[in-house]
């Protein structure tokens, strides 16, 4: 039997996908606020380790109302870029809840964090060196590559023998050379394996390589096990979610035991981004034609790869839901093989490649599933598309516009005319 996400969770509160629509126009992206809260209340309760804090990862998704309701949760928040600092200072993060993790960044950049006291994470000695001439004397975090490594791509694959993320664990003793030549208080540690396990496994023996580089140094005031935190993607054919009940017991386990014999109750943190928010949203969309090219049916929509990346980009899977004069269409035997597309001129922009779905007809909504993380944070106006709007189906299951649907203005705003 098909679990139909939407349907179970009552994702459009008073709203049918149809309406939500013709009154925001087509595509769009829906959030449910209800999901996103539970989401971040999952990951509050995830170990019983007093001291642990659970960043969000605001590349995942940087909208701003989205970013107030996860800070009101709790959180606290990481930042891969200035506008992402600057995002979640408007969104009332305190600069002590904010976490820089840079990558290749410049000294302006460095001098940016700096100037908004906000810890930054250094990823090279390379980058170390530049940050202790710029800041001598200061605070610094340092991500290291303990050499464990998972994802659901090679692309999205942060540790291991072939990334360009982190310090190797060799470089230990450079490390300490530079912190001593430019008296700098190393605070922290941190790493981040990839993106998307749904296995414990890698994560827990990432979590204990962390901590053996972690005794190299003294005095550390927290420890960042990254993130990568899963959801199943495949729910319609009974994919099982990440265990956290399994990971915060052996995550709570390796915390007591190692700040036992470290001596010091340190700060642990994660760096959850998609757990918090994929599930949340639904990105829908209007069909506009349906084509047979030889063996196959194309479904064409308005959902092109300048709205979602993720398929085009990494092979990603999204179920799919089809709505009609607004109600669900549930798979029966009349389910045939289709190619859902887009409207980019491009081969590659394909939504879900040969999938079994009910008869689809013109003027069908379509429902991309589990759309809420790196959806619209990688959307762009590629072939002068415009970019759709964002919904939030708040608590009551009323819809509140969240970001305005783009123009066609917009797309002449950073000219010089």
């Amino acid at each position: 039997m098909i679990n139909y996400y939407t349907e179970e969770h009552n994702f459009f509160g008073k709203y049918s996908p149809d309406e939500l629509i013709h009154k925001y126009g087509s595509p769009l992206y829906v959030y449910n606020e209800n999901i996103l809260r539970k989401r971040c209340r999952d990951m509050k309760s995830l170990v019983s380790y007093p001291h642990f804090i659970p960043s969000y990862s605001s590349k995942a998704n940087s909208n701003i109302v989205l970013l107030k309701i996860i800070r009101e949760e709790g959180l606290y928040a990481d930042a891969m870029s200035p506008g992402e600092i600057y995002s979640l200072l408007k969104a009332g993060f305190e600069p002590q809840e904010i976490f820089y993790i840079s990558n290749n960044v410049s000294k302006e950049e460095m001098g940016y964090a700096i100037e908004n006291n906000i810890t930054i994470s250094i990823d090279s000695l390379c980058q170390l060196e530049t940050y202790g001439k710029i800041n001598p004397g200061g605070h610094v975090a340092l991500r290291f590559n303990p050499g464990i490594g998972a994802g659901h791509h090679k692309k999205v694959v942060t540790a291991g023998k072939d990334t360009k993320f982190g310090i190797n664990i060799e470089d230990v003793g450079k490390v300490k050379d530079i912190l001593k030549r430019y008296n700098l208080n190393l605070i922290g540690i941190n790493h981040h394996i990839g993106s998307l396990f749904l296995d414990t496994t890698p994560y827990i023996e990432g979590a204990k390589a962390l901590l053996e580089v972690a005794e190299n140094f003294n005095g550390l005031e927290f420890i960042d096990f990254g993130g990568g935190f899963g959801i199943p993607y495949k729910k319609q054919v009974g994919e099982e979610p990440l265990d956290l009940d399994e990971l915060g017991e052996k995550l709570s386990s390796i915390m007591y035991d190692w700040t036992k014999s470290y001596g010091k109750e340190v700060t642990f943190k994660a760096q959850p981004g998609r757990y918090i928010i994929a599930e949340c949203g639904v990105l829908l969309g209007s069909v506009h034609s349906i084509k047979q090219n030889h063996a196959t049916t194309y479904i064409g929509t308005d959902i092109g790869f300048n709205v979602l990346m993720r398929p085009v980009l990494y092979d990603a899977h999204h179920d799919i839901e089809v709505y009609r004069d607004g109600k669900l269409v549930t798979s029966g035997k009349d389910d045939s093989e289709v190619t859902i597309v887009g409207n980019i001129c491009e081969s590659g922009d394909i939504i879900a490649h040969r999938r079994k779905l009910p008869p689809i007809k013109l003027g069908d909504t379509i429902g991309v599933m589990d759309a809420g993380a790196y959806g619209y944070s990688m959307s762009s106006n590629y072939n002068n598309r415009l970019r759709p709007a964002e919904v939030l189906i708040d608590r009551e299951g009323e819809s509140i516009l969240i970001r305005r649907r783009d123009t066609l203005d917009d797309l002449l705003t950073n000219f010089i005319l």
